[in-house]
């Protein structure tokens, strides 16, 4: 049974290979023709396939296989804007090096066509892999639900819509259905009088053609999230998280990077703070910063300190929602919000040991209210230590709504169960991103 429903980052990681085959393949087409020696331009070789590759992650040509649909021409401007600002990096790098003569490698002509006919091949590539040239074809993905929950169940691919999605069928249609199929089976059916009928014959069935699951488990497989909606009751105790075993190395490395990687960012971004705290106070003289109670682990609350970025509020101002557009958002504060630099006090309290680096992100009290209210499971997300970025963060847009925070909870709820090192790596290289396109709300 193909597997590629399982793992979102498969095919993207697939696209990365077949790039970097590109690449050398038509490197070592380039020399033959040319019949030039490869001696000396190894260091042009690995730092024009580093930016073209870490270019095309950046600019998203990767992530556009995860969209519902593929525009061609979205993905031929990316392809484009890549091989552009490729051929601008190495040009940077090659005035600043001022390489000898005999480097050939740099030379703009050899950059042209070497560049050119790769994004050709990334084109070509990435069209195949959606049209499954490249890959097993993947299986239809079949839900079988009472009509009255299809819709809940089907919510959270609605949401964030992916390539393969779920299709309700009565179970009578399901089981005439030909071909791989993977069929998610919501719990309440079992309780149907048919059940048992339909789902033996489905299970004489060969197994590598057909096989069961539930909505629940789709979703945490191929969404990246647990939806709180699709969560039975009860759900995970404190004691299943990897968080919880307290001499745990993953637990104790994490701590160590928050202060070591909080240090240095302190360290390098501290001019930039200053310009930012200057640009504050002169676009309305208001006070630099902004102190606000914010929620933490288990509940208890805690001062997070951040660059403010919206007009000075009145003293017993109601709190509301930051919603896209705000017009309490300052100009500068804008660009801070989009460039996520109105968060870098914070480091301060992951120093301090209130926050991570990575986790759930701190909420206000007097909105938690209401969520705990209307979000089942809300309260976990106090299991761990909430983060300056997290699982959320990368994945979901800015909350706005109740809506917008069960999205985003579902994120976080994944990333309580799943805790580990390299999700922790993963959401870095995220957040980078996010920076560097300066793409925050």
């Amino acid at each position: 049974m193909p597997v590629s429903w399982r793992n979102p980052r498969q095919k993207l990681l697939l696209c990365a290979g077949l790039d970097l085959l590109g690449l050398v393949l038509i490197l070592v087409g380039i020399v033959n023709i040319r019949s030039q020696s490869l001696e000396g331009q190894q260091i042009w070789i690995v730092a024009t396939i580093t930016a073209y590759l870490l270019l095309g992650w950046l600019l998203g040509t990767y992530t556009v296989l995860g969209w519902r649909r593929l525009p061609r021409w979205a993905l031929l401007q990316r392809l484009g804007l890549c091989l552009l600002t490729t051929l601008m990096v190495i040009a940077i790098l090659r005035w600043l090096i001022n390489p000898p003569q005999d480097v050939w490698l740099v030379y703009r002509s050899i950059q042209v066509s070497w560049l050119l006919p790769t994004m050709l091949w990334s084109l070509l590539m990435r069209v195949s892999l959606r049209r499954g040239a490249l890959q097993a074809e993947a299986p239809q993905l079949l839900l079988i639900a009472s009509e009255v929950e299809v819709q809940k169940v089907l919510k959270p691919w609605q949401q964030t819509p992916t390539q393969l999605m779920p299709r309700w069928l009565p179970a009578e249609e399901v089981i005439k259905q030909p071909g791989q199929i993977v069929i998610a089976i919501s719990p309440s059916v079992q309780q149907h009088p048919d059940h048992y009928r339909w789902l033996d014959a489905l299970q004489q069935r060969d197994p590598r053609e057909c096989s069961f699951t539930t909505p629940l488990a789709v979703a945490e497989q191929q969404l990246e999230r647990l939806p709180p909606t699709l969560l039975p009751e009860p759900w995970l105790s404190y004691s299943e998280i990897p968080w919880n075993t307290l001499f745990s190395p993953q637990r104790q490395l994490k701590r160590v990077a928050d202060v070591v990687v909080a240090l240095m960012l302190l360290t390098v971004t501290a001019p930039l703070m200053l310009i930012a705290c200057l640009l504050i106070w002169l676009e309305d003289h208001g006070p630099v910063f902004y102190i606000q109670e914010r929620s933490g682990w288990l509940g208890q609350t805690f001062t997070v300190l951040k660059l403010r970025t919206m007009k000075v509020a009145p003293k017993h101002a109601p709190v509301t929602w930051t919603t896209p557009g705000d017009q309490r958002i300052t100009r500068i504060g804008r660009w801070l919000r989009r460039s996520r630099l109105d968060e870098l006090p914070q480091l301060i309290n992951v120093l301090r040991g209130d926050m991570s680096l990575i986790g759930p992100r701190p909420e206000r009290p007097e909105l938690e209210q209401e969520l705990e209210a209307r979000i089942p499971h809300y309260r976990k997300r106090h299991w761990m230590q909430p983060g300056l970025s997290g699982w959320a963060q990368v994945c979901a847009p800015y909350a706005a709504s109740v809506e917008d925070s069960e999205l985003k909870l579902s994120y976080d709820l994944y990333y309580l169960k799943h805790f580990s090192t390299w999700l922790d790596l993963l959401i870095l290289l995220r957040t980078i991103k996010t920076v560097l396109k300066v793409a925050g709300q």
